[in-house]
């Protein structure tokens, strides 16, 4: 069996859709026949970090801040495991950290004879920092030197978008996957004590302001000004705030926009949920909200796993990118790619008229499962052999 090492630069959270994205890829590459090994960077029991494959430390970086210095600066156990145990594909996922270092391992790894593909998440990705201080604007400023000399080093990147090319690299254009066993199936269960008529709709995300989701709270603002005894419309978010203080951007933030229009009462933030207590929010919802203003960070088209995650619970949902994979399914609404108030009437039209069952949804989605996914990319790499 062929070896591979996926390889990402971080740790991992039970409530982080990242590392259930990552885990969920890991499993898609084996079951198209690889043994997959992962290696990360995180704290072990007592505090020190380091780098882990498969839970087993193969470099301690020790305590304190030169811990986190000598992490950057010592990747040579990364190529030794691969020449130690056989691996012949590295698969990366890009924490927009190209540097000379980086340069250098990947440089080694391919005179050596191993592929080396290297996910983009996000692209284009600059604009994702504008309004953050200058301490997360460094990283980015090394990673613009640096990333067409990484890039040079690999076989391809992996791309959501409909790019043919970055950095001077050849794409390999897939989607975002979904694991269908682990994304229970959207029943709704109005709340008991609730208005009949009241609709409630959920948001998820760790929330950045490409998320628009101030874009959905005024125009909830606006339906009330307008329709002062109309129906009642709630907004579930289940998320975060981003923690990189990107509320000085310029752009209001959901409560400010709440708070703005006087409804702080119908926008209800539930924090960080996962399993159980997230399906049952989902349950009392009936739309879902996806990202509304990925313009603000240049993007136009992107394949965003969370338009494929509602799709899998089989809730209809609303967006303002361009996504192929669903801009012409009929339980969808696409919103324009601008900073206008969403129509929320629109939205109450549309569920008041929809009629499309939970389980012929998720049957839309069957082919977007990380096992059809990764297989592309296995299949693409297969014609540099």
């Amino acid at each position: 069996m062929r070896r591979m090492l996926f390889l990402v630069y971080h740790g991992f959270s039970d409530e982080s859709g990242i590392s259930k994205k990552i885990r969920y890829q890991v499993r898609g590459m084996e079951q198209n026949g690889w043994e997959v090994h992962l290696c990360y960077y995180d704290f072990a029991p007592d505090g020190r970090k380091c780098r882990f494959v498969d839970g087993k430390v193969i470099e301690d970086y020790g305590r304190g801040m030169m811990a986190a210095v000598r992490s950057r600066l010592r990747l040579g156990c990364i190529y030794d495991y691969c020449v130690d145990h056989g691996i012949e594909l590295v698969y990366v996922r890009s924490f927009m950290n190209a540097n000379p270092v980086v340069m250098r391992l990947f440089r080694r790894l391919k005179a050596k004879g191993i592929q080396c593909v290297m996910e983009i998440p996000t692209y284009p990705y600059d604009q994702e920092f504008r309004g953050y201080p200058l301490k997360y604007k460094l990283p980015l400023y090394v990673d613009q030197l640096f990333r067409r000399s990484v890039a040079a080093e690999m076989q391809a990147i992996v791309t959501f978008s409909d790019q043919q090319e970055i950095f001077g690299c050849p794409t390999i254009q897939i989607s975002n996957g979904i694991d269908l066993d682990s994304i229970p199936l959207h029943q709704y269960k109005p709340i008991a004590v609730d208005d009949a008529s009241a609709i409630h709709l959920v948001a998820v995300a760790e929330i950045h302001y490409w998320h628009g989701f101030d874009r959905l709270v005024a125009g909830m603002g606006e339906y009330y000004r307008r329709y002062s005894n109309g129906r009642k419309i709630y907004l579930h978010v289940v998320g975060w705030e981003d923690d990189r203080g990107t509320s000085s951007n310029g752009y209001l933030t959901i409560a400010q926009t709440a708070n703005l229009y006087g409804i702080t009462d119908y926008v209800v933030n539930h924090g960080r949920l996962f399993g159980a207590d997230l399906d049952a929010v989902f349950n009392q919802c009936v739309f879902a909200i996806g990202s509304l203003g990925r313009h603000r960070s240049g993007i136009t088209d992107i394949k965003t796993l969370k338009n494929r995650e509602y799709a899998a619970r089989g809730i209809p949902f609303i967006y303002s990118e361009n996504d192929s994979d669903f801009d012409s399914q009929p339980y969808i609404i696409k919103a324009p790619a601008d900073e206008s108030p969403i129509d929320v009437q629109t939205i109450i039209d549309f569920i008041d008229n929809n009629r499309i069952k939970a389980e012929d949804v998720r049957k839309t989605v069957n082919h977007l499962t990380w096992k059809e996914q990764m297989g592309r990319v296995i299949k693409s790499l297969k014609s540099y052999e």
